[in-house]
């Protein structure tokens, strides 16, 4: 599965973002995206971040 998320500011489209799945470093499962989008003529780094809560086993946590 892929997730598209959309950003808006005012009803307008200002970026759209692919966020795909991924198994962090933590043992933790979910989803990770990452752009960068023009807002005003300034340049932004967009990420997000969707953590699965509980996919993190036991024997994974320290």
């Amino acid at each position: 599965m892929v997730i598209i998320a959309e950003l808006k500011s005012d009803d307008k489209m200002i970026g759209v973002l692919t966020v795909s799945p991924k198994d962090f470093k933590t043992g933790s499962r979910g989803f990770y995206g990452q752009s960068k989008i023009e807002i005003d003529g300034k340049r932004y780094q967009v990420q997000v971040q969707m953590v699965e809560i509980g996919s993190k086993t036991k024997t994974d946590e320290k």
